[in-house]
């Protein structure tokens, strides 16, 4: 696939995939597109060497894999489905000073300043009660900016370029309406009634998030960035979908977008979840052939990497500052926040070579803190050989973040031709 068209799907992708619920949509109809069989995990698996199969956890996790006759040392790319963002609470409605605003709750570690004064929407999964007394569930996406969080002006706030805080409790409530007589449960059936799903007994739970309007765009005098909501780390996502369903169901494969990485990923649907491993169980049934796989497989964690910042270029160690579409970067951490190894490094420097596509090193500096991705978790748990890799990226965990136009394709290739 050229880049040009690579880009043109992943904005695509981006804007279509508001919350982990509809990535994991998006992801499921291109798997089903590609010829990939759904399995359910309540159901007894058959699976058919030669063939190629999905499964979803939550609506928000998905694995993919190939399953092929003879060779079984998988190549499997991770990535998570979640980014920081503002979710409703419960009982979000909050009327006074003449507005009605929602209550929200920051999910990860969001970069606060960049939510103000942007044209906000709402989207997530909504459960309800049908006529039938069967509880259903179903994904909404409002697409209209119905919000914003208004910032205080600097008339009112004479420090706000100086020492400005943001208190997550009352500082960022979206506003929504002037108009009091608005009711929550009903802007729900509302949201369903579009759906075309009109046979609502009672509307039970929400799990709903602000997200920014703004549409994914390419930016710079020679579309040099991709700009948009989610690349961390809806771009690792697109990467692995696409790579999966570009390589032979005889090549052992296999791709794994897990939901609450952010958050630690401590879930039934998260890394430190039992979602691949039960998978990888049922793939093989025997012991030994488990154990055979685990340890001739490799696990390549995708997760965003931090680009060195032109305007604070003091945060990072300047020999291992990686620069926007200059390459995969390769991220290492000697206290394993990070699961990169000689070994694992090498396999992916030999791929990368064989196709002559740039890499770069990122290490943290040594007095700073190090953030952590699934890579760690994964190796741990299932005890497969991990590399942790990234895409360079500016403005990580805010509401609207960049990356390079090339980069993106640069790992697709990588992993495409990733030898076995």
């Amino acid at each position: 696939m050229e880049k040009q068209d690579f880009n043109e799907g992943l904005l695509g992708f981006l804007d279509a995939s508001p919350t982990p619920f509809h990535a994991t949509q998006n992801m499921s109809a291109m798997f089903e597109n590609a010829g990939f069989i759904k399995l359910d995990e309540v159901d007894k698996w058959e699976l058919n060497a030669g063939s190629k199969y999905y499964v979803t956890r939550n609506d928000s996790s998905i694995i993919a894999f190939t399953y092929p006759k003879h060779e079984k040392n998988y190549v499997m790319i991770g990535a998570h489905t979640d980014s920081p963002n503002l979710k409703l609470k419960p009982n979000p409605v909050i009327k006074e000073h003449g507005v009605v605003k929602f209550g929200v709750e920051s999910y990860g570690g969001l970069l606060l300043t960049p939510w103000f004064d942007r044209a906000l929407s709402i989207a997530g999964r909504v459960s309800y009660l049908d006529g039938k007394e069967k509880i259903q569930s179903t994904l909404i996406d409002v697409q209209k900016s119905i919000a914003t969080i208004p910032s205080l002006a600097i008339h009112l706030d004479d420090t706000a370029n100086k020492d400005k805080t943001v208190n997550k409790q009352s500082d960022v409530c979206p506003v929504l309406t002037t108009n009091d007589d608005f009711n929550f449960d009903d802007f729900l059936r509302w949201q369903l009634n579009k759906n075309e799903i009109l046979d609502i007994k009672e509307v039970y739970a929400s799990e709903l998030s602000f997200y920014d309007t703004q549409k994914a765009a390419f930016i710079g005098l020679h579309d040099d960035f991709i700009a948009s909501a989610r690349l961390d780390n809806l771009l690792s996502c697109y990467i692995g979908m696409l790579s999966i369903c570009s390589v032979s169901n005889e090549k052992p494969m296999l791709f794994c977008a897990s939901d609450h990485e952010e958050v630690g990923s401590e879930s039934t649907s998260g890394a430190s979840g039992s979602f691949l491993e039960n998978t990888l169980k049922r793939m093989f049934s025997d012991y030994d052939e488990y154990m055979n796989m685990t340890r001739t497989s490799l696990m390549i964690s995708a997760d965003n990497a931090h680009a060195i910042h032109p305007n604070f270029p003091s945060k990072h160690d300047k020999e291992h500052a990686p620069h926007m579409n200059k390459g995969v970067v390769i991220k290492v951490n000697t206290n394993q926040r990070y699961a990169s190894n000689s070994t694992t490094i090498s396999r992916f420097m030999d791929s990368a070579a064989s196709i002559k596509e740039p890499l770069q090193n990122f290490v943290t500096r040594s007095d700073m803190g190090c953030g952590s991705t699934i890579g760690p978790i994964t190796a741990t748990r299932l005890g497969i050989e991990t590399i942790d890799v990234g895409l360079p990226t500016l403005g990580m965990h805010s509401i609207r973040e960049l990356c390079g136009s090339d980069d993106a394709h640069s790992l697709y290739k990588i992993l495409v031709a990733f030898k076995n």
